[in-house]
């Protein structure tokens, strides 16, 4: 979709609030795009410095790395208003490496996946993107909400009483306030109330950012280099960095289509995914970790903050920066339960409930429902979003696959015997072909899941016994005619099955016509008949 369609859809690109240009002129605008930016850094920070342990690197790199992954990518993406940062997903691949080579490796890593993705990006793979089906899409979504809120569960667990309050208040200004004011996005506000209450009132026992990992603030200068070029580091590096690139990818083309959808507006996908390998290479060197689209810091940015330009997400990052620079100690006094309550309303609101209605499961396929159901069930049990789509897109593939092969239908027809002088019928287009005594209309996709078992709906022997009744059995023209104009041929599968009719119509003294061809399956087949053995 382009933006000068005629598609209603296709102009929202254009519209004013949606233009850096007009955000920047607009004092509102610039207001909604900046506070949305800093209730995204907010609901970052956490996160991100949770990640990096996960990944064993120091959570300073983490989020100097998340500053540079969002400033980047916010010149330089696809996507307006998607955040990027140190993401979880790439966390898990890349700990294993640190836990059994060190953590010098993960520079190496980082640069390379970043090579790869510029390579995905400007090769124009991203296309790949359209077929995810609608309902692994859903299942994606679905299990993203879960697994934000069940990320959340561990700070309202085992915690001073005095916490469940302040999420109970936390919970209350996100709901009510924006029925009263959309000014101030109402997650900031609740930060800023509980934030204060918490440090006015002395409550130690809560626990905060700080406590997730050290606050220092300063910046780390470039990360050095310290690991040899040689074969054995590529071949240490090179199954990661595979992982890294193709799990980021992916995280960031699906978030993407993701805000396609809740913002009405069209990507670039592969300006996006080339733009991430320049931003993780950047990060590498200048912060040390990888990253991706963070799903539930994008969501609380487009959907709460009401962000839609790139002005959101180079605030988030320029506010990270202040934090981690000169304000880390106020970032540290932040409840974690206020950030927890944020998230979880987060979580709620990007699970399609519509989906899982029992309305809605009723009227849809089976095979529908079993891919969105198989998707959540993978991501929950892997904690690993990428993961569950690969699962979740393989099964809708053989599910397809099975479905297709039966829409394959072959109808016989017996037409009445005719003198020999009248043996020649005439095409619409005017040529001439042989009288057939047996017509076959061959109607649905010709293709490897679908063509197994053609040969089969073909009635040799008694088409052999017809012609013999008839006495043309011996004719060159007494000609079996197999209709595939209402059939196309996809594969080499299919043209082996064609051959293997004609071999078995042959074996009963028939010759076969096949009529119908669109050009492109005429084409195919005309080029691999008797070319394929056996």
């Amino acid at each position: 979709m382009t933006a000068d369609s005629s598609q209603p859809r296709a102009v929202a690109p254009a519209r004013p609030d949606d233009s850096v240009r007009a955000v920047l002129r607009s004092p509102r605008l610039l207001t909604r795009e900046a506070l949305a930016g800093i209730v995204t850094t907010l609901a970052l920070v956490p996160e991100v410095i949770s990640f990096s342990v996960i990944a064993g690197v120091d959570p300073m790199v983490s989020l100097v790395a998340s500053v540079v992954l969002a400033v980047v990518m916010s010149l330089l993406g696809g996507r307006p208003a998607m955040v990027t940062a140190a993401a979880g997903s790439v966390a898990l691949v890349i700990a294993p490496l640190v836990r059994t080579h060190g953590v010098e490796y993960v520079l190496p890593t980082v640069l390379l996946a970043g090579v790869i993705q510029i390579v995905f990006g400007t090769a124009g793979l991203a296309r790949l993107m359209r077929f995810i089906p609608r309902s692994v899409m859903i299942g994606f979504v679905n299990a993203l909400g879960i697994l934000i809120f069940v990320a959340q569960v561990p700070h309202l667990v085992d915690v001073p009483w005095i916490v469940y309050p302040l999420f109970a208040l936390t919970i209350a200004i996100v709901v009510l306030l924006p029925r009263f004011t959309r000014v101030v996005p109402a997650p900031l506000v609740a930060i800023v109330v509980v934030t204060v209450i918490v440090v006015a009132a002395g409550l130690t026992d809560v626990h905060t950012v700080g406590d997730e990992g050290p606050m220092g603030g300063g910046l780390p200068g470039l990360t050095p280099w310290l690991v040899p070029f040689s074969p054995e580091t590529l071949g240490i590096i090179l199954p990661t960095a595979l992982s890294v690139a193709f799990v980021g990818l992916m995280e960031t083309l699906l978030t993407a289509k993701l805000v396609d959808d809740i913002t009405e507006t069209p990507s670039h996908k592969g300006k996006e995914s080339w733009a991430l390998g320049v931003a993780n290479i950047a990060a590498g060197a200048y912060g040390g970790i990888a990253g991706c689209a963070m799903i539930g810091q994008t969501v609380v940015n487009v959907k709460i903050g009401r962000a839609r330009t790139r002005v959101s997400t180079l605030a988030a990052g320029l506010f990270l920066l202040l934090l981690v620079t000169g304000l880390s100690s106020v970032m540290a006094r932040i409840p974690m339960v206020a950030l927890a309550a944020v998230m979880m309303v987060v979580a709620i609101t990007t699970v399609d409930w519509h989906s899982v209605r029992p309305s809605t499961l009723r009227r849809m396929p089976l095979p529908e429902t079993l891919v969105m159901v198989v998707t959540v069930a993978v991501v929950v049990a892997t904690n690993n979003l990428a993961i569950g789509v690969a699962v979740g897109v393989l099964l809708a593939m053989v599910l397809f696959a099975r479905r297709i092969a039966h829409v394959i239908r072959v109808e016989r027809t017996v037409e009445p015997a005719v003198e020999p002088a009248a043996a020649a019928v005439t095409d619409p287009d005017g040529s001439a072909r042989p009288h057939a005594r047996v017509r076959y209309d061959v109607v649905g996709p010709l293709f490897f899941g679908s063509s197994n078992d053609l040969v089969e709906h073909f009635a040799y022997a008694d088409d052999a016994a017809l012609a013999e009744e008839a006495a043309v059995a011996s004719r060159p023209d007494a000609t079996v005619l197999v209709d595939l104009s209402r059939a196309s041929v996809w594969d080499a599968s299919s043209v082996a099955a064609l051959d293997s009719v004609e071999a078995k119509f042959a074996a009963h003294g028939l010759a076969v016509e096949f009529v119908g061809l669109d050009e492109r399956s005429g084409s195919f087949h005309g080029r691999l008949t008797g070319q394929l053995g056996g």
